[in-house]
């Protein structure tokens, strides 16, 4: 009983919380209505003669000269027979290649995924 007497003392002597868990400090902000900034993203580059001579944005370093594009002559010729158009269809695929099974496989699993998708358990 004179325990509880002098518990009740000590905690009236005491300032804070009677709780045992500690309080959420209240944040304090700075200018409210200010507009906030976004990520700026690189700088792109317009100018025609840059665009045609240098490969803009491929240099790594955060100082460096940009990379100067080469003559034709110096790139492999396959670089320049890949397909660079919107992916082909199943069918338009021939049926012995490497690219026709790996779209089917791909349709596949899309097929799977939607069917999955709508199940219910």
């Amino acid at each position: 009983m004179a325990a509880r007497v002098l518990l009740r003392a000590v905690r009236a002597a005491l300032p804070g919380p009677a709780r045992g868990y500690a309080k959420k400090p209240a944040m304090k902000s700075k200018g409210k209505n200010l507009p906030k900034e976004g990520v700026k993203g690189p700088e792109v580059c317009t100018d025609p003669a840059m665009l045609a001579t240098y490969a803009m944005g491929v240099n790594y370093f955060k100082d460096g000269p940009e990379v100067a594009l080469k003559p034709d002559s110096e790139y492999p010729d396959w670089l320049f027979k890949i397909y660079l158009g919107p992916p082909r269809k199943l069918e338009e695929l021939d049926p012995n290649s490497i690219e026709y099974w790996r779209r089917l496989r791909k349709y596949n699993t899309w097929h799977r995924n939607r069917l999955k998708k709508g199940k219910k358990l």
